[in-house]
């Protein structure tokens, strides 16, 4: 006979000020089953768990449910407390009455009647449950860093610190990412490359990071420990161990048509190439698509020219694979495309330029050697205008609907270095807001304005059109209650960040959750937010959400803090709530694994009693329950029912459907 005790959390007034808790716990009292019922404010808290533990001991209870908060939030501490108290922890079912229920009814008589509900249904399956038991897995002591920008670089050093041997995976020919483009950085305006240069080198000369560049995830089985992941090294061209970067090659190469993709395009560079000075590895790449001699099987110049004999043309793609414990996503960011708001002329007009176009234009390694020249005829431009928002806080479909929160704080870091370096010039900044949400952000704002002598304008750009060699800039002026045009030599547009296209394929490769936006899901925006709800993967950087290069860094670090957690541990407890094949009903047909992600199904060959002596050798499936996690697809793909999930049976399920159909 089971003694189901049930225990409702008013969870202060999240609960309590919506449904009526004292109802709900006399009305459950009722149900078969149930020899013990309470309630108390906060569930949680220690005289709550120490109200359960009490309850087991005293009344003997076989299976408790809470009335609580998202189980996702609680669910492991109320198991924790039974496990004290000698109940198996799987004997425990929470039932999501804030959530599920107060948080989205203002009626208090409905709110109560769908508690009763929920309650009675958690119920109904704890009288199903069985005590299950925790297995183990052991953990592979190597971390994965997807992507070499400033957050990968981060988390990397830290993990390497702790002496855990990590790789970087970088799809481009050099780590660094996007800091890596920037002149100088706010509020301090200290040079980038003096700050990522030098993490840079440490990477490339520790022994505990070995770094992939010109890399990219092909695929990932596995689980949180043990996690195998193929990896695509892409034909580079020259090979990494000859070459020595002393960049004769690029001296020599006819073929020198090519955009600049370090330099935003500003400027051209050679087939053969290494994208920018500081560069990690220092080691040259191959542009296939511009190569002559890969192209046509003619000139070969930078093979007869290299003495490190580092050229190879027949290089292809190669594949390695590789096992880790923990993987940190760091993917980036890039601007967003201009191509749907033509009232900016951007595409038309060569001095309409974004603020990443004007980092390369204002950096020393840059386009012009630092010089702020217009890029149509090489002039100094006399008058600058910013604009702001370019697709940032967009609801109209063409742009993004968030703030992409950097925007504000790098146009007047822009502003204040044309002004100090250019006095003579004039700067004007259109904005709708100006959003300063960080330490000495404000104030640097305001130097801006009011020791920089920068136009700060509250208002929108309507147009943007040449007129007699000028950009007329044309908007609003909401504090005078103005229109106003301003004839501009240069305007710059601050555009809208998102996350690095790539990400998509490494969301689905991990099994990571992924928003409207592209953004990468952390598990909870306040108590998790380093971790994806697929355990052993932590999110670093932009791939997350907007954010600048301080709350970047802090992000790495303390993803590479959970990482160093879990690789100090030999072994992790793994789910019990795994799935399992009744053989006498499965009939083979392999549906289940293939739509199993984690490779945890295979099949074997048996034999089988069919009667009057006789044996049948079918083939039917198994599970290997330290891979399998329990998500659940095999058992509704079954076309035979024979796949069910410890924990949640199918029995189980429709039994909590049967009592909301009673209720």
């Amino acid at each position: 006979m089971q003694r189901i005790g049930v225990f409702i959390c008013h969870c202060g007034t999240n609960i309590a000020a919506t449904v009526d808790v004292k109802k709900v716990v006399e009305t459950v009292k009722l149900e078969d089953g149930v020899v013990f019922a309470a309630d108390y404010p906060y569930m949680c808290s220690e005289n709550g768990q120490q109200l359960i533990q009490n309850a087991i001991k005293e009344q003997k209870l076989t299976g408790i449910v809470i009335g609580s908060c998202s189980p996702r939030m609680h669910e492991a501490t109320f198991k924790k407390a039974a496990a004290q108290a000698g109940l198996n922890a799987y004997m425990v079912e929470v039932a999501n009455l804030r959530e599920h229920c107060s948080w989205i009814h203002k009626n208090m008589d409905e709110a109560t009647e769908k508690a009763v509900i929920l309650v009675r249904t958690a119920i109904a399956k704890v009288k199903l449950n069985a005590p299950l038991t925790q297995g183990t897995s052991p953990v592979t002591k190597r971390a994965l860093v997807i992507g070499g920008g400033i957050a990968g670089i981060q988390a990397a050093l830290d993990i390497a610190e702790a002496g855990f041997p990590v790789d970087i995976v970088e799809k481009n020919a050099t780590i660094g990412g996007r800091m890596a483009q920037l002149d100088k950085t706010f509020p301090t305006l200290d040079c980038s490359a003096c700050i990522l240069t030098p993490k840079m080198v440490d990477c490339a000369q520790s022994d505990k990071i070995e770094i992939l560049s010109y890399s990219e995830i092909e695929a990932v089985k596995g689980f949180v420990g043990n996690f195998t992941v193929k990896i695509r090294r892409k034909a580079r061209y020259v090979d990494e161990t000859k070459c020595t970067g002393c960049k004769a090659c690029m001296e020599k190469c006819p073929s020198r048509k090519g955009l600049n993709e370090f330099n935003m395009g500003l400027n051209t560079r050679t087939a053969i190439y290494i994208p920018f000075a500081q560069a990690i590895p220092n080691v040259a790449v191959i542009d296939p698509q511009q190569c002559i001699k890969l192209k046509t099987g003619k000139c070969g110049i930078c093979s007869k020219i290299c003495g490190a004999h580092a050229i190879d043309y027949e290089m292809k793609d190669t594949f390695i694979e590789r096992q880790y414990g923990a993987i940190v996503v760091a993917t980036g960011f890039k601007p967003i495309s201009l191509d749907n708001f033509n009232e900016y002329s951007y595409a038309t007009e060569k001095d309409v330029i974004t603020s990443l176009e004007l980092e390369r234009l204002m950096n020393a390694a840059g386009p012009t050697g630092g010089t702020l020249l217009r890029p149509s005829d090489g002039t100094h431009p006399k008058v600058i205008t910013f604009i702001q928002c370019v697709g940032s806080r967009d609801v109209s479909g063409c742009g993004k609907p968030y703030c992409s929160k950097i925007c504000c704080m790098y146009t007047a870091k822009h502003a204040m270095l044309i002004r100090e370096k250019y006095p003579d010039t004039e700067v004007h900044v259109f904005y709708i807001d100006v959003r300063t949400p960080g330490k000495n952000y404000d104030e640097f704002y305001r130097r801006a304005v009011e020791m920089y002598g920068v136009d700060y304008i509250k208002g929108m750009v309507g147009k943007v059109y040449g007129e007699n060699g000028k950009l007329m800039v044309q908007g609003e002026n909401l504090i005078d209650g103005e229109q106003v045009t301003i004839a501009s030599d240069l305007v710059v547009l601050a555009t809208a960040i998102e996350p690095e296209p790539s990400v998509r394929k490494v969301a689905t490769l991990l099994t990571a959750s992924i928003d409207t936006n592209n953004f990468l899901t952390e598990s909870h925006a306040k108590l998790r937010p380093v971790e994806s709800p697929t355990a052993g993967v932590y999110l670093a950087g932009v791939c997350q959400g907007p954010k600048d290069i301080p709350e970047t860094v802090s992000q790495a670090s303390a993803c590479a803090a959970k990482v160093i957690g879990l690789l100090v541990k030999n072994e992790l407890k793994t789910n019990p709530c795994v799935a399992g094949a009744n053989e006498n009903m499965c009939n083979g047909c392999g549906q289940c694994a293939n739509v199993c992600a984690y490779g945890a199904i295979t099949y074997e060959e048996k034999q089988f009693r069919i009667g009057g002596g006789k044996t049948e050798t079918r083939r039917v499936a198994c599970v290997n329950p330290a891979v399998c996690q329990g998500c659940g697809a095999c058992t509704v793909t079954c076309p035979s029912g024979a796949m069910d999930l410890k924990g949640f049976s199918t029995k189980q399920i429709i039994s909590e459907v049967e009592s909301i159909c009673k209720a």
